[in-house]
């Protein structure tokens, strides 16, 4: 069987385009991912950084969604801290009375943004994390006890349930509560330095078979840049690079151009930051990138592989899905 492939996408903003154009660029890539036989496409949820533009995953699953035909729309995900339960259970099964079969609901614990940002979300904190996630499966089970102040809340729109759930972690905390509960499970790779085979593993050994899962599905995401050659590749990730260098300097702006990229003059503290990232980014030809996602893969048992790509030039960045497929022999539809 063909692996399965996906996209996340953080609706990045280039350096001297518009959010506006970003945000159009999201249904292009959706329409693409769609053609070439992308799995699904998710969306991040982030606040306050000018370089993303995913602040609204569920606007944007519509928005994509509306525009395309097979391939799966969700979120990757609904930071469930910054949102009332029963708000994120209308969305959702919104979403999934739209386009049934087609939604799926990420979820995960962090804020997603600064501490300022999040005190204006009114975000509840990733300690509240396992409470609201309880409240969101009694809302879509209708299974308050008798005398719980939101017993008898009817969840609307009715007779639509939410779409399959995946919690998703970066250091293995959701891993057993995902199986428990019968739910798939997405590990952050792309930015993570935790392994996350310990996690799979312990995903699957706690594992109870549900509706929505059968059996354990465990997603594992990856950053990685294709281009034509290893050395084109190299170059564009200095965006990339030099990016989140600054941003992890405290000089946050959009995403930069490999040319400023090429040209920066880096402090010690910069090429420390790239040095502590650059293993979490697969980059180069697209036999590179394969054999190294294929060792990831056998290391980890993954399921699935959910593919981010961070590169200024949007059509080169929807090359680099193009690639990505063919050297997987998607099949397009």
């Amino acid at each position: 069987m063909t692996l399965p492939i996906s996209i996340l996408d953080l609706a990045p903003v280039s350096d001297g385009t518009s959010t506006q154009a970003a945000l159009a660029r999201t249904s292009e890539l959706a329409q693409l991912g769609d053609r070439l036989g992308f799995t699904r496409l998710w969306y991040a949820e982030h606040h306050g950084m000018p370089s993303i533009a995913s602040s609204s995953p569920d606007i944007l699953i519509a928005s994509s969604a509306a525009v395309t035909k097979s391939i799966r729309l969700g979120s990757g995900g609904v930071m469930l801290p910054n949102h009332v339960p029963l708000r994120v259970a209308e969305s959702f099964r919104t979403l999934n009375g739209l386009f049934p079969d087609r939604i799926d609901l990420g979820i995960g614990r962090a804020g997603g943004s600064d501490g300022r940002t999040l005190n204006a979300l009114r975000s509840f904190g990733g300690e509240h994390f396992s409470s609201q996630l309880a409240e969101l499966m009694a809302f879509e089970d209708d299974s308050f006890p008798a005398g719980h102040p939101f017993a008898g809340v009817r969840v609307v729109p009715e007779a639509v349930t939410l779409p399959p759930i995946t919690l998703l972690g970066s250091s293995g905390a959701s891993a057993t509560a995902a199986g428990e509960l019968g739910m798939g499970y997405g590990f952050a790779a792309h930015f993570s330095a935790t392994p996350p085979r310990p996690a799979f593993d312990a995903y699957r050994a706690a594992f109870i078979p549900s509706v929505q899962f059968p059996e354990p599905h465990a997603i594992l995401c990856l950053s990685a840049l294709v281009a034509p050659t290893d050395e084109e590749a190299e170059y564009l990730n200095g965006s990339q690079a030099l990016s989140w260098a600054l941003f992890h300097s405290g000089q946050i702006r959009k995403l930069v151009t490999p040319e400023a990229a090429a040209a920066h003059e880096y402090t010690a503290q910069e090429r420390a930051i790239i040095t502590g990232q650059r293993r979490q980014w697969i980059v180069g030809s697209a036999a590179t990138v394969k054999a190294i996602i294929d060792a990831k893969v056998a290391d980890t048992g993954a399921d699935e592989v959910m593919v981010t790509t961070t590169m200024w030039d949007y059509d080169l960045r929807l090359r680099s899905f193009a690639l990505l497929a063919e050297a997987y022999g998607l099949e397009p539809r």
